[in-house]
């Protein structure tokens, strides 16, 4: 038991035989499958512990038809299969009838993977990747807004406080909010980095140590449910959306990615032009909304393609970091995207750079925010709107190979 318990708590990998084990002996009595929709949303469905193994073996029902995206009611059924390596108890359910969570993979009842499981698109990304000689790591810093309820408990747009970037308390009153939620997943075995509050009234951030692609992008998941339960136990709402406020500052979804290869030699420069040189066609599934676009040229949000050390004002910054801890820093895609599809497109363009050379242009050392009309002119600019960025991927060569085509019609209502 122990042993088990150990394991559960640091993210370690873990048999069936093991997790059968963990159920038995941890007095778990309600397990949730969890998936999430094409555009990231979660979803799960809850079944008891003695359905656990044919969940293994065979996989459980859900009715996709329900879902969007998923299917219609004329071939409606899809079965979950609970990836046993992503076992975590949920820490604010009871300690006695405990519930536990484990992401699945979705497939038709042949067996064969649903082509819009965007988990198993990123798998795919992560063995290409693998197989070209390179192993990708990824850190998430999310932002989001701390809103108060009515009376009848649905959601305002009223700050749960007026404090601004980096303040404290009594000003900051995300404070305890935060740090609940970073000792909810501390003993989830997610291991959080810094929180502060952010720009915006009711504002903050958490960041995360970087990690395999896979458990990266299942934290980020994690992340956000663990932020809703905690603020919705505190009778507040926790706000994602790219632009909660009009004239405030949105919520960005900063993504740090670095590159290692067997001979250990430095990619960097390869893996950000790849980056810049398909960011345009890829704006869509990191920027899926309407209310995406806003963001864009104001408060640390790119407008711009380019790259630059430490300048929170490009596309792309290299933060100030060595050994390790050196990465690139993509500033533009926001908390509603699909993380696993964005993980994955960003491998895919790496490995675009790496694999043909691709030329990092110079360095962008000005603040585009105050450049001049003419300094600015130079510079390619992400789509400046939803339909735009539903363009460059629909005419993309690079989209084409690696996402489905039901994807994309989904993504742009085609």
């Amino acid at each position: 038991m122990q042993q088990i318990k150990k394991k559960v708590g640091k993210v370690m990998k873990y048999s069936k035989e093991e997790v059968l084990q963990y159920m038995q002996e941890e007095d778990v009595k309600f397990i949730r499958l969890a998936f999430c929709d094409v555009f990231g949303k979660q979803k799960n469905i809850s079944i008891m512990p003695q359905e656990l193994p044919r969940a293994f073996e065979h996989g459980i029902a859900i009715d996709a038809s329900a879902i969007a995206g998923f299917g219609d009611e004329s071939h409606s059924d899809l079965f979950l299969h609970p990836d046993p390596d992503t076992l975590m108890p949920l820490p604010w359910r009871p300690e006695h009838g405990r519930v536990v969570r484990m992401f699945c993979s979705i497939a038709y009842p042949d067996g064969t993977i649903f082509e819009c499981d965007t988990r198993s698109l990123l798998k795919k990304a992560v063995q290409d990747a693998e197989c070209a000689g390179y192993q990708f790591f990824f850190g998430a810093e999310q932002e989001f807004y701390l809103f108060h309820l009515d009376d009848n408990g649905n959601p305002t747009k009223i700050p749960y406080d007026n404090a601004s970037y980096m303040d404290i308390a009594p000003e900051d009153k995300g404070e305890n909010i935060r740090r609940e939620v970073c000792l909810t997943l501390e003993q989830m075995g997610i291991l959080p980095e810094s929180s502060h509050h952010e720009e915006g009234p009711g504002q903050n951030e958490i960041d995360f140590r970087y990690s395999d692609p896979l458990t990266a992008a299942d934290n980020s998941m994690t992340f956000q449910t663990v932020v809703k339960t905690i603020a919705g136990l505190n009778g507040i709402f926790a706000d994602f959306s790219p632009k909660p406020l009009e004239d405030k500052a949105g919520n960005g979804f900063h993504i740090n990615m670095s590159v290692k290869s067997p001979d250990d030699t430095d990619y960097m420069d390869y893996m950000i032009a790849g980056i810049l040189d398909k960011i345009s066609d890829m704006t869509v599934f990191l920027n899926p909304t309407s209310d995406s676009y806003k963001r864009f040229g104001c408060n640390k949000a790119p407008r711009y393609i380019s790259w630059s050390s430490e300048n929170r004002s490009q596309l792309i910054r290299v933060p100030a970091a060595i050994g390790i801890y050196r990465r690139a820093e993509l500033r533009s895609p926001d908390p509603s995207a699909n993380t696993y599809l964005a993980f994955a497109l960003m491998i895919y363009a790496a490995l675009d750079g790496i694999q043909n050379k691709l030329v990092l242009p110079p360095p962008s050392d000005i603040n585009l925010y105050r450049a001049e009309d003419d300094a600015l002119a130079t510079f390619r600019q992400l789509p400046k709107n939803f339909e735009s960025a539903c363009a460059a991927a629909a005419n993309s060569d690079f989209i084409k190979r690696y996402i489905p085509q039901t994807i994309l019609n989904i993504y742009c209502n085609q």
